[in-house]
């Protein structure tokens, strides 16, 4: 079932064409709209099942004065203890709910019914992680002359507020809002229209847990009507993206109105460096699973991998017979990977993969979906190679389960090549060579480097972030902290 015995639905929309219409999660109380609500279609089957409030300006406005009152109440006044107590109360209602959740997720993005209830896990995990930190941020003091006492404390910023993507919906909410709220900050989410219920459903579970009214607020709606107004609002303290490069320097750019600091995580196009010497069956089912996990729809997905000449066509055989053992189908099927995530998604891969075949380049590998998967919107999993450094699919973000495969001869070749591209997100090193593994590490631009391994998991205790065109700031980890908070230095004379 899409709800519950929660009210997720304003009576005012509840009806329109008897399907479900989530509302807007402010101040604890879910609110209406009074524009046409949002069509909600499974990417599966191309079929409505739900129905979206379309927020504007004037819910962003009452989400971010819901924040600020939460800040100068209750959820001000909480203790660090506290907060960690009641985030860690929220984590086990997510593992209360794990399937019912990981239904909503899986149909609202299309990815396998297993990878949805991971996606709860990892939410529950990221609010576990930051609710046991929330209480040991400490400060610091600092020596200095005589007669003065100097410490250093760590504070919340204020109202932060959060644009997530549609790719992971629930990883994301747990990402970007478990350490803000962990430092004490109220929190605004705006999420991708594409794809939002299980935020929705979140956002009822923390009510439920006892999270103050305004300590965190969900406004949903298309990105220039409630994304933009929340991005230049003037009573934000701190805004964090996840998206593309264009639309991360449109944001940038409306924070800047305010000297609003930011987070950007704007996606990759991550090298797999594969050294003769390496597992090259351990290898090729990394690569393969890299760049077919969600469908290919991940930042971090490993798009592009880097073979030493001599064992390309053994390698790239090795790859190729992953991907014709790949399942491909509807959530419930529990395949590999599922559809993308709406129709322009599925032109933009099927574009990108006819125009290497355009180009010429040499097709190794492609599972196509069964005939009966069609109304869904499912692209085949594809690997080219060899690829030209230039060609568009070793250059552009696909964002599909699109792989190029590249030819090296040397050490220093393949770090030439790593580093090809304007973005610098993740990057994975195969080799035995300790020595190897060492140097190419620190001379791959990238702000997380998998040697012998990839992802690992996605550990909600490593720092992520990108360089280059991928961004700035980190997420995850201890590190994640430092964005959402602010040092104040206390000097004190005492004589």
């Amino acid at each position: 079932m899409l709800n519950s015995e929660r009210s997720l639905f304003p009576a005012s929309l509840s009806q329109a064409e008897s399907l479900p219409v989530y509302g807007h999660l402010i101040g604890n109380r879910w609110v209406a709209s009074a524009q046409p609500p949002l069509a909600v279609v499974a990417p599966a089957t191309g079929e409505r099942f739900a129905w979206l409030a379309r927020g504007g300006a004037s819910e962003i406005d009452a989400a971010v004065a819901a924040a600020r009152a939460a800040l100068d109440g209750e959820w001000g006044r909480m203790t660090a203890a506290d907060r960690g107590r009641l985030m860690l109360r929220f984590a086990q209602k997510v593992l209360d709910n794990v399937e019912r959740l990981a239904w909503i997720e899986a149909h609202d993005t299309g990815k396998p019914i297993s990878q949805a209830r991971n996606d709860m896990r990892a939410v529950a995990r990221y609010f576990e992680f930051y609710g046991g930190a929330a209480d040991k941020v400490h400060g610091e003091v600092i020596p200095y002359l005589n007669g003065y006492n100097v410490t250093v404390v760590r504070e919340p910023l204020g109202v932060t507020a959060h644009v997530t993507p549609w790719n992971y919906p629930a990883q994301m909410f747990g990402r970007s809002l478990a350490p803000a709220l962990a430092m004490g900050n109220a929190t605004v989410l705006k999420p991708a229209e594409e794809a939002c219920l299980v935020c929705l459903e979140f956002g009822a579970l923390a009510v439920e847990a006892g999270f103050p009214a305004g300590a965190l607020n969900i406004v949903t709606g298309l990105g220039e009507e409630a994304g933009a107004p929340l991005s230049k609002h003037p009573d934000i303290n701190f805004l964090s993206f996840t998206g593309s490069p264009e639309v991360g320097r449109l944001i940038q750019e409306a924070a800047a109105i305010h000297h609003v600091p930011v987070v950007l995580e704007l996606g990759g196009k991550s090298p797999q460096v594969v050294f003769a010497d390496a597992d090259l069956e351990a290898a090729a089912a990394t690569v393969c699973k890299a760049i077919t996990q969600n469908t290919g729809q991940t930042c971090s997905a490993g798009s592009r991998v880097l073979v030493e000449r001599p064992i390309f066509d053994k390698f790239m055989g090795m790859v190729a017979s992953n991907f014709e053992k790949l399942r491909i189908g509807r959530p419930e099927d529990d395949t590999d990977l599922g559809p993308v995530i709406n129709q322009t998604q599925q032109k933009r891969v099927l574009d990108f993969i006819e125009g290497a075949q355009r180009d010429g380049v040499p097709l190794i590998a492609q599972a196509k979906p069964d005939a009966s998967l069609s109304g869904g919107y499912f692209v085949p999993p594809t690997v080219f190679g060899p690829v030209a450094a230039d060609n568009a699919i070793v250059c552009q973000e696909i964002f599909g389960p699109v792989l190029a495969a590249q030819e090296f001869d040397s050490e220093d070749e393949a770090v030439a090549l790593a580093n090809g591209t304007e973005f610098g997100l993740v990057a994975g090193v195969w080799t035995r060579d300790g020595a190897r593994q060492q140097r190419l590490a620190k001379r791959i631009v990238s702000g997380q480097v998998f040697v012998n391994c990839y992802g690992a998991g996605g550990g909600v205790e490593l720092p992520f972030g990108g360089t280059k065109r991928s961004g700035h700031g980190r997420e995850k980890g201890l590190m994640a902290l430092e964005e959402v908070s602010t040092t104040k230095t206390v000097v004190n004379y005492h004589g």
